[in-house]
């Protein structure tokens, strides 16, 4: 026997999985499932409840309502100002 039919004995032995990756079948479906694993949650760090988009969405509300605590107090104090205008004029 030379070396070339000892390989394709060998080959033949093999399942599917331990010829075309390498590995046993349960290491195989561990592999598989730690990947869906990850995608999973990866996928749900980027698009679930508590995802980046959220975040993002928030920080973009919060300078929204910063803005709008800015016009108001501007609102007030011009108010404040016509009130007390009219004030000292009805006081007269």
């Amino acid at each position: 026997m030379d070396k070339e039919e000892l390989y394709e004995d060998i080959e033949d032995t093999l399942g599917a999985s331990q010829k075309y990756f390498g590995l046993s079948w349960s290491k195989f479906f561990i592999m598989v499932f730690m990947v869906v694993g990850v995608g999973i949650y990866l996928g749900l760090l980027l698009y679930g409840s508590n995802s980046v988009e959220v975040l993002l969405g928030l920080q973009e509300y919060e300078v929204y309502l910063q803005d709008e605590t800015l016009r108001l107090k501007n609102e007030n104090a011009e108010l404040q100002r016509e009130y007390f205008e009219l004030k000292e004029i009805s006081a007269q």
